[in-house]
């Protein structure tokens, strides 16, 4: 995660995300950098639109999120509170499985950004 870190930073800095900028900052960081890693980002960076792809990560959240609470939010009544303990506790019994769902799901939007 620092390489990813190191170069949004560069990006917000309106700096060239080449190696050597890349190394300076994770070197700084205090991270033991990799040659081989700092290439691979860079090359995976080369034709990536960060602000726009920071901007797209940003927006699925939020407008994911917008739309579950909204839709059951203003529907249920106080007397259902014993329904949403139920429902938590089924969901703490299931929970690996959605894990792993939001895992992959996280996982689709890191390989947009890196191309």
């Amino acid at each position: 995660m620092e390489y990813v870190y190191a170069a949004l930073i560069l990006n917000e800095t309106d700096a060239e995300i080449n190696e050597e900028n890349l190394t300076d900052v994770l070197e700084a960081a205090g991270v033991d950098v990799e040659e081989s890693r700092v290439k691979a980002l860079v090359a995976a960076l080369e034709d990536v639109d960060i602000d726009d792809a920071v901007e797209q990560a940003a927006a699925v959240p939020a407008a994911t999120g917008g739309a579950a609470g909204g839709a059951g939010g203003a529907d249920e009544s106080a007397d259902e509170g014993d329904d949403d303990e139920a429902e938590e506790a089924d969901a703490d019994e299931g929970g690996d499985d959605d894990d792993d769902e939001d895992d992959e799901a996280s996982g689709e939007g890191l390989g947009e950004l890196f191309g």
